[in-house]
């Protein structure tokens, strides 16, 4: 361990989701999650797979610490459209009920909604916050759509060879949303966009979140519990 790590919440899944399918065999991110719970070093997670439901038993014994939360991404409950947007994934229903065994077990739980897109799931941001709430998820957060560097040409493709019939009017909505273009490197703007179609999404998330009492409460992961190696003496 670096002997000049100063403690705060690391996360799992920034960019990959640490719950691929070679998880199943190497169980990397059960090791991880091992070691974090010895040191009680906190924990936040991002995934869109139920296989976080065979680390229940760790997630557990972390949670009765407050050393770790888990978000659930969840883009859509058209089956056809998740298919497309994120083969290989859990189903919405199946990720609903990861977010209903983890609440229970203890574990404060959330959920992601990205990216949104308008013409393809914006509308479906209701529903979703909705059912995550029902199903025991706290909190929750988003990202409005941006197509920066080489994405933008495989989103393109992608739009185009799947949604042929108003692929068009997709692109022009996120090109409104992004002062004309598709791409966004502005702090504070990039991840939720501008302009009308991004700020209605906006106060659509606000007025669910509130009717859903979605991040009514402010909290934080225990970081003082943490430990070095040969440390556990000053605990007693």
């Amino acid at each position: 361990m670096n002997p000049k790590w100063q403690c705060a919440p690391i996360m799992l899944s920034g960019n990959t989701d640490c719950y691929q399918p070679a998880e199943q065999k190497y169980r990397l991110t059960r090791g991880l999650l091992e070691v974090c719970n010895e040191f009680n070093q906190p924990v936040g997670i991002l995934t869109k797979n139920s296989w976080i439901l065979k680390d229940k038993d760790v997630l557990q014994e972390m949670a009765r610490k407050n050393i770790v939360s888990a978000m659930v991404s969840i883009t859509s409950f058209n089956e056809d459209l998740r298919r497309i947007m994120e083969p290989r994934t859990t189903t919405a229903r199946q990720k609903l009920k990861v977010i209903e065994e983890l609440s229970k077990a203890g574990v404060r739980m959330g959920i992601m909604m990205g990216p949104m897109i308008p013409g393809l799931n914006e509308h479906e941001m209701q529903r979703i916050m909705k059912a995550a709430a029902d199903n025991g998820a706290t909190f929750t957060a988003y990202t409005f759509i941006r197509l920066n560097g080489s994405i933008k040409f495989l989103f393109h493709d992608w739009l185009y060879k799947n949604f042929p019939n108003h692929a068009d009017k997709v692109w022009h909505l996120i090109e409104q949303s992004h002062d004309g273009k598709v791409n966004d490197t502005r702090w504070g703007v990039r991840m939720r966009g501008e302009g009308s179609i991004a700020e209605m999404v906006a106060q659509q998330y606000k007025k669910y979140g509130k009717l859903y009492h979605m991040n009514a409460e402010e909290w934080s992961l225990d970081t003082t519990l943490f430990r070095r190696p040969g440390e556990q003496g000053r605990l007693f």
